[in-house]
């Protein structure tokens, strides 16, 4: 299972740490991602962390923004948003991948989720 928090109302250009609580799985077995979904539009991944070498990937519209990272005593990956945009507005999820790696390739990152928890609301006004 996992279970995000973390999300509200910021400004733009504020800052929101996330935070994704797993369990029934470790984090050095299955990658995890974030997606989000914006009102009327498909699903996007943002950020993944491998379970193989703790590496971490970004959609091009997150780079230098977002960090993804996990503690494993804790069973919880975290995304923390910086230079927040109304743009980034969505419901944000995390999951956990098929693989241990990431799906990164041409500059893009792909989701292959296995399961996935309820999100929560980011909101980024102007």
């Amino acid at each position: 299972q996992l279970q995000a928090s973390g999300g509200g109302s910021v400004q733009v250009g504020g800052s929101l740490r996330l935070s994704c609580v797993t369990s029934g799985f470790t984090l050095d077995s299955y990658a995890v991602t974030w997606f989000r979904q914006a009102p009327g539009k498909e699903r996007e991944s943002v950020s993944c962390i491998s379970a193989r070498d703790g590496s971490s990937y970004y959609q091009d519209s997150v780079k230098g923004r977002f960090t993804t990272f996990a503690d494993g005593a804790r069973n919880t990956v975290y995304l923390q948003m910086r230079s927040l945009r109304p743009e980034d507005t969505a419901i944000y999820h995390c999951a956990r991948e098929h693989y241990r790696d990431c799906t990164y390739y041409g500059g893009n990152l792909y989701g292959r989720w296995a399961e996935w928890g309820q999100g929560t609301l980011v909101t980024v006004s102007s």
